[in-house]
């Protein structure tokens, strides 16, 4: 580690569960991150502060005017801009030093295992759950650990599903349609300091897992209701009925 990183990361370096080791893992990490929009922002935006050494940001949508009331790594300069490369633009200014590929595709499974594969944690900033089982189903096939966050209104949710054959995975909990996909901002409303809240934790979690310190959410489901500033925690267990946790089981067998 130079000296530039070190008195960059000095104030995160100080802290004994992450020390140099921990940072020379963060800066040797790889993550994907699915959705650029409102959770997405706050995650990429940490995760390049503290220096995660690569990023692969896939977003297929362009940055709308609606967006820039939550959505805080774009610009009302980058209106019509994709996504992905909206944060790249913003995030390389953040830190030049870390890589940083936007992957602008709408990709489909195959194209999304293949980065997967390439990426040490993947994290879940999408908006529907037909995405959000997709990337399920990835981070199972690729057995790399998964960072879920959801936010509408003023309530969110995270956990943590680390691809085991012990551990629950996404359909565990929501089975294999999950809830009302009418249930968006754009119908609902979000208030804009949730998502930043939702999507800090999925990047505390996503360091935590890769510098390896402390105990992130793996079957546990974190519920936050701003409006009556509760936080609670949910047990999560394995359904031995899921058809993608049979599969998970019969391969690590």
């Amino acid at each position: 580690m130079n000296d530039r990183e070190l008195l960059r990361y000095g104030r995160q370096i100080l802290l004994p569960e992450i020390d140099l080791a921990g940072q020379r893992r963060l800066l040797d990490a790889t993550v994907l991150l699915i959705g650029l929009g409102g959770l997405g922002s706050s995650i990429a935006y940490y995760l390049a502060a503290a220096g995660i050494g690569h990023l692969l940001l896939n977003d297929f949508d362009a940055v709308d005017f609606s967006n820039l009331q939550r959505q805080i790594v774009h610009n009302e300069s980058r209106v019509g801009v994709n996504k992905a490369e909206s944060a790249r633009q913003t995030l390389q200014q953040l830190n030049s030093a870390i890589r940083i590929d936007a992957i602008s595709d709408k990709l489909d499974a195959d194209g999304l295992l293949a980065l997967a594969r390439k990426a040490d944690v993947i994290i879940d900033g999408s908006d529907n759950f037909r995405t959000r089982h997709l990337i399920n189903d990835i981070s199972l096939q690729s057995g790399k650990p998964l960072v879920s966050g959801a936010a509408i209104q003023l309530q969110g949710q995270i956990s943590v599903f680390n691809a085991t054959a012990d551990s629950p995975c996404y359909q565990c909990l929501y089975g294999k349609t999950g809830m009302d996909d009418n249930m968006s901002c754009a119908e609902n409303g979000v208030l804009a300091p949730l998502v930043g809240v939702i999507g800090s934790l999925q990047a505390s979690e996503a360091i935590k897992l890769i510098a390896g310190f402390g105990e992130t959410l793996d079957g546990r489901l974190l519920l936050v209701d701003l409006k009556a500033m509760d936080f609670r925690k949910l047990e999560l267990k394995r359904d031995e009925q899921c058809d993608r946790h049979a599969a998970r089981v019969n391969r690590a067998e």
